[in-house]
């Protein structure tokens, strides 16, 4: 099982999670992450560190966003590994529990 990052990560971007992957298995958009699933080694460290709570496990991703489990897959295969922690957008704060940002994804 991969985990996926969800639309919560939208315009937000904070890399917490970054920070703690064994495996550098998040690759960097515009204003979104996402988990490589031929990475991803189930090791859990980020779903803790995320601070606005988009990541999850495959087979518990909320049915309103199973969408994101291809979108991850997709953009891993063409966004670039990040390997570091970078500061998140200035208004991510604002951005964070807003619902219904898929539409604001930049590819």
């Amino acid at each position: 099982m991969t985990y996926v990052v969800t639309e919560s990560c939208i315009k937000c971007k904070y890399t917490d999670c970054v920070d703690v992957c064994p495996v550098d298995c998040f690759h960097e958009g515009p204003n979104f992450l996402v988990i490589d699933p031929e990475e991803c080694i189930d090791c859990t460290l980020c779903v803790a560190e995320c601070p606005a709570e988009a990541i999850f496990a495959e087979d518990d991703v909320p049915s309103t966003q199973v969408q994101f489990i291809k979108l991850n897959a997709d953009l891993a295969k063409i966004w670039p590994v990040i390997t570091e922690r970078k500061e998140p957008p200035p208004d991510a704060d604002e951005w964070l529990k807003t619902p219904g940002k898929l539409g604001l994804l930049e590819r």
